[in-house]
């Protein structure tokens, strides 16, 4: 069977080529196995023998590789394509959905779409026209104050345009928003891991946001610690945890084995497969993420007389074996009633996790994105996420680009990442804004608010005290990130106390370059609606966090044309 689409679009692969740790213009030449995926890529879709040439391979990850190929075209003029070649195990829903995805919205205000798409059989090829960008850490110390301005008005475009058609893009980082510096050009890709809105005009995102939603807001999170004397712990509303345990039970089963059937990209949610933590900068396959906090730190702090079997989900005790993985309504209803939701529990704020917590059930929502640019609401789990996640991984990448360090945030969990936006916008806030969308955080430490401007010129290095004189400047060190986790402690989360050490070295200017005022280009006098603007995407508050439409009316953009 075969099948071709065409539509006016843009591209949406050379995203996920820089995804794939930039595997971008390699050899002329390809190896002996990569001209052998060629080869068995025209033998699954022969009908693009006769329309591409297919040159390299430009990038690869867990649901398809992507290859630079060349079109001829009617005038004898040869276009560049890029062939983003879907495993066979993708989900039919989940690729129908990212094509309309691009179709509907792509094409248009910086947001890339798909030219062609062929399909033979279980193989499905998506054709995107081929833009060649610069990696962002490659130019994110010689780019000027005007450029940045630019970068993001031009985000906030694109981000307004899917915004307007329900789309929550879920993965809003700098390798999926592709930058021809040199054209200034731009361009939105990737909607494989989208969301629709309750009012999406993405159809079959539609159905994707109500089989998300099931069963995701009638479940619990167990409290979790940090240890070492300092604890972060989320939890749900008070009134969720007086349900009824039998019908909780009930859609817990239900939702487990919605989830776990999920294939190729709709399946990347809550997997219990991604157990290899990985960094955020460098990824190979971006796609994988780090197993949840909760696995971690039961796998941490559990006693001895129980074990956690983290690749079946399983937990194992000297009278019963309970998994999560194949847990029958009648067994839940038991184990249930066995330890009643509000069963009060004896390890609030302490450095363990009793019985009565292990025994809860974890709450379900999505957190699909990239470590360092989730939100907030992300990390808490929230089951109703909305918009806003995009615009506060926008404001990562301000806050990238404004203290030249990139990633600005790596954690190996969400605890972590959680207590890492802490040190910047402090403990009380965050846990005030968790009040608003139904979490309770708690924090053993006071964490002030970092002054933003204060921050990112230090980090930078052109802060009001040593202007003109020796700064801070953005070294270009292995370790290029304003908080990161040592990358050999993969279950041991750092404690707030150390985050809050290791941004205070960092602003200290240690292995700081030289600033010398003749480079500035503009960085000297950035102005205060930088910096509100950072601090409105930065908002801890999902209802409150500017949206896309108001940050191109900011000020910052006063003189740019819409």
């Amino acid at each position: 069977m075969e099948a071709v689409l065409k539509s006016p679009c843009d591209e949406q692969h050379p995203q996920q080529a820089e995804d794939f740790h930039e595997n971008l213009e390699q050899s002329s030449k390809p190896s002996a196995g990569v001209k052998k995926d060629i080869e068995k890529l025209y033998e699954a879709v022969p009908q693009l023998i006769n329309v591409f040439k297919i040159k390299k391979k430009i990038g690869e990850g867990t649901f398809s590789s992507v290859y630079l190929a060349t079109a001829q075209l009617q005038t004898g003029y040869e276009e560049k394509m890029a062939l983003k070649h879907l495993i066979p195990t993708s989900h039919p829903l989940r690729i129908a959905a990212e094509l309309q995805c691009l179709t509907v919205a792509g094409g248009q205000d910086n947001v890339m779409g798909v030219k062609y798409c062929f399909r033979k059989n279980d193989h499905v090829v998506i054709v995107m026209p081929y833009l060649e960008h610069e990696s962002f850490l490659d130019i994110l110390n010689s780019l000027s104050f005007e450029e940045v301005r630019e970068y993001m008005f031009n985000l906030f475009k694109a981000l307004r345009r899917i915004h307007h058609f329900g789309i929550v893009h879920r993965d809003v980082k700098p390798s999926n928003f592709l930058y021809n510096r040199q054209l200034k050009k731009y361009a939105l890709v990737d909607f494989g891991l989208a969301q629709g809105t309750p009012d999406t005009k993405i159809e079959l995102l539609k159905s994707a946001h109500s089989e998300d939603q099931q069963g995701s807001c009638l479940q619990m999170n167990p409290i979790v610690t940090l240890g070492n004397g300092v604890s972060v712990s989320v939890t749900a509303p008070k009134q969720i945890a007086q349900q009824s345990a039998s019908k909780a039970a009930d859609r817990r089963s239900s939702s487990l084995s919605k989830v776990q059937m999920k294939q190729g990209r709709g399946g990347k949610e809550d997997s219990v497969h991604h157990s290899v933590q990985r960094s955020v900068f460098g990824e190979r396959n971006f796609n994988v993420y780090s197993s949840t906090y909760q696995e971690n730190s039961s796998t941490k702090l559990i006693k001895q007389s129980k074990v956690i079997d983290v690749s079946s989900r399983k937990l194992v005790t000297k009278k019963k074996i309970i998994s999560t993985r194949t847990v029958s309504s009648g067994a839940a209803r038991k184990a249930a009633s066995a330890c009643p939701l509000n069963l009060p529990c004896d390890c609030y704020a302490t450095d363990r996790v009793c019985s009565v917590c292990l025994s809860r059930r974890q709450q379900v929502a999505p957190r699909a994105g990239t470590p360092g640019f989730r939100a907030p609401e992300v990390l808490t789990k929230c089951p109703t996420q909305t918009t806003a996640i995009d615009m506060w991984s926008a404001g990562i990448i301000f806050l990238s680009l404004l203290s030249g360090r990139y990633p600005f945030f790596k954690a190996s969990d969400d605890l972590t990442a959680l207590a890492q936006i802490m040190t910047v916008r402090g403990s009380r806030e965050t846990i005030q804004a968790a009040r608003t969308f139904g979490k309770s955080v708690v924090c053993t430490q006071v964490v002030p608010t970092q002054n933003l401007r204060t921050l990112c010129e230090k980090l930078r290095g052109t802060n009001s005290s040593c202007k003109g004189s020796q700064g801070e400047g953005p070294s270009r060190s292995e370790n290029n990130t304003a908080l990161s986790v040592a990358a050999d402690k993969p279950c041991a989360p750092e404690t707030l106390g150390k985050q809050i050490e290791h941004l205070q070295s960092l602003q200290e200017g240690d292995g700081a370059l030289e600033t010398k005022e003749a480079d500035m280009k503009g960085w000297d006098q950035v102005p205060d609606e930088a910096y509100d603007l950072l601090d409105k995407l930065l908002d801890l508050n999902p209802a409150t966090r500017i949206t896309a439409k108001e940050a191109l009316l900011h000020p910052f953009f006063k003189d740019i044309r819409l």
